[in-house]
C-alpha cells in the first residue's frame, strides 16, 4: 500500500504541477484567456513554483515572444532548428539575439501589475525549494512513514523530470508531428500523445490559430483536463470572462486555411 500511496501522491503532484503551467502560466498569465480571483491565482502560483520552469513572469514573457515570432530566430524554442533544440537544447544555449531584441518590443507590464506574479518572482528560489522538493518529499514521510529517500526520488525528482519533458513536448513534438485542420501554413499541429501528457495542451494547431481561447482546443468531448479545471473554478465563482473562438469563426478558418483533416 505504501507504493500505491507514493505513486498516487507523485501523480497528484504531477497534476498540480501541470495545472500551474497549463491553467496558470500558459492560459491565464501568457494569454489572458480568462480572469482568476486572488485565491485561485495564489494556488496557481504555488503550483507553478512546484513546476520549477522559471517564474511566471519569465515563462509568460518567453511564451508571448514564441507566439509572436513563432518558427523564426526570434522564437526562443524555434522548431525549425530541430527536435532537440525545441525540446531542451534552447535551455542550454544563449538566446538568439533576435529573441532578446524583438522580445524587448513586447509589453509585459500587465504581468508585473499582478501582486501574485511579483511575489512569486521575488521569492522564486525559496518557493521552488519548498514546493518542488520539500513538500512532495515531506508529506509521504510524515503522513504514512514513507522513507524520505523514496519520496524524494519518486514524488519529487521523477515527477519533476516527467513534467518537464511533457511540457517540452508541446514545443518539440507538437510543432512537428500531427495534422493541421485549422492552419496548414504554420508548424504547430494537433498531437494526441502530447494532449494526454500535457493534460489538454496538444491541440496545438488550434492553439496557435486561436491563442486567446481559454480551452486551447475546440470544445467537445475532447480530453482536456485543464479546461475542466478552469470550468470547475468558474462554477465555484473563482473564474470569470472565459474567452472562446465562436463556432462560425472556427469553421470559416478551417475551410480557408485548414489541411482538410477535420
Amino acid at each position: 500500500s505504501h507504493v500505491l500511496f507514493l505513486c498516487l501522491s507523485a501523480y497528484f503532484c504531477f497534476l498540480m504541477t501541470a495545472l500551474g503551467v497549463t491553467a496558470g502560466a500558459h492560459r491565464l498569465w501568457s494569454h489572458r484567456s480568462y480572469k482568476a480571483k486572488l485565491p485561485l491565482r495564489i494556488f496557481l502560483a504555488a503550483a507553478n513554483s512546484m513546476a520549477f520552469q522559471n517564474d511566471i513572469y519569465e515563462w509568460s514573457r518567453d511564451h508571448r515572444v514564441h507566439h509572436k515570432y513563432s518558427e523564426t530566430d526570434a522564437d526562443p524554442h524555434n522548431a525549425r532548428r530541430g527536435f532537440f533544440f525545441a525540446h531542451i537544447g534552447w535551455l542550454f544555449m544563449r538566446k538568439h539575439r533576435d529573441v532578446i531584441e524583438k522580445g524587448r518590443k513586447l509589453d509585459f507590464t500587465d504581468l508585473l501589475d499582478d501582486p501574485v506574479v511579483r511575489f512569486q518572482r521575488k521569492y522564486y528560489k525559496s518557493s521552488v525549494v519548498l514546493m518542488c522538493f520539500v513538500i512532495p518529499t515531506f508529506v509521504p514521510w510524515y503522513l504514512w512513514g514513507e522513507s524520505l529517500w523514496n519520496a524524494y526520488f519518486l514524488a519529487s525528482i521523477l515527477r519533476y523530470t516527467i513534467s518537464l519533458n511533457v511540457t517540452w513536448l508541446v514545443n518539440s513534438a507538437a510543432h512537428m508531428y500531427g495534422n493541421r485542420p485549422y492552419d496548414k501554413y504554420i508548424n504547430p499541429r494537433q498531437n494526441t500523445f502530447v494532449t494526454l501528457g500535457a493534460i489538454g495542451e496538444g491541440f496545438h494547431n488550434y492553439h496557435h490559430t486561436f491563442p486567446f481561447d481559454y480551452s486551447a482546443s475546440e470544445l467537445g468531448l475532447k480530453f482536456n483536463p485543464t479546461t475542466w479545471f478552469i470550468d470547475f473554478m468558474f462554477w465555484l465563482g473563482l473564474v470569470t470572462d472565459r474567452k472562446q473562438a465562436p463556432k462560425e469563426m472556427i469553421q470559416a478558418r478551417k475551410e480557408r486555411t485548414g489541411d482538410g483533416s477535420a
